[in-house]
């Protein structure tokens, strides 16, 4: 697939990353999209931990008490302990969760879903805030400024790859969120230009 490069850099609302060109595989890659009303996945792609800014283990070590009971493994199994260097991130270093019993530790043990996500919508607080970046925009994601789609959906492994909309088209909402609106409308544009026989 082509890769394109935009018109102008788009900085994510939390400083980084910085996305300077998109791979047109976002256009055409499918995959089910609708996770809480998915009944056959169990949560497979909450199977191996997600990098995570330090930001947000920061704001999720500030939650205290009420957070943690929530969440089925001491804190000190929370995340890996060895910082990375990485300037796609906002802090610009990031670890990752752990797993427990083949899960992330924050994947919920009673029901589905993501256990970040459910207690901000519990408090009223901007899941965006707490929630790793790379899970809120997964199957899409980054790489040295490409906007692209994950291997899992390249290789088919993730269950719900090949069916429903596009990456792009599951992902748009939350694109808009951290990129804007020019981004969005770059993208839609690259979107039916690379409709086939567009």
């Amino acid at each position: 697939m082509a890769v394109h490069r935009l018109s102008r850099q788009y900085i994510c609302t939390q400083g980084a990353p910085v996305i300077h060109s998109v791979d047109a595989a976002i256009f055409s890659l499918r995959y089910f999209a609708k996770c809480m009303a998915c009944d056959f996945c169990d949560d497979q792609c909450c199977s191996y931990g997600v990098d995570i800014d330090l930001g947000n283990v920061i704001r999720l070590a500030a939650l205290g008490e009420e957070f943690r009971s929530r969440v089925p493994a001491s804190r000190d199994e929370w995340f890996t302990a060895e910082a990375i260097e990485d300037p796609e991130f906002p802090s610009g270093r990031y670890v990752r969760t752990r797993t427990k019993d083949g899960r992330c530790v924050f994947r919920n043990p009673e029901g589905r879903g993501c256990l970040i996500h459910g207690y901000a919508l519990d408090k009223g607080i901007d899941y965006h805030d707490l929630k790793p970046i790379v899970s809120t925009l997964f199957p899409a994601t980054f790489d040295y400024g490409v906007l692209c789609v994950s291997s899992e959906v390249h290789d088919r492994s993730l269950a719900c790859s090949g069916s429903g909309p596009t990456v792009y088209e599951g992902a748009r909402d939350e694109l808009r969120y951290y990129f804007g609106v020019d981004f969005i409308a770059e993208l839609d544009a690259l979107s039916v230009a690379n409709l086939p026989n567009g």
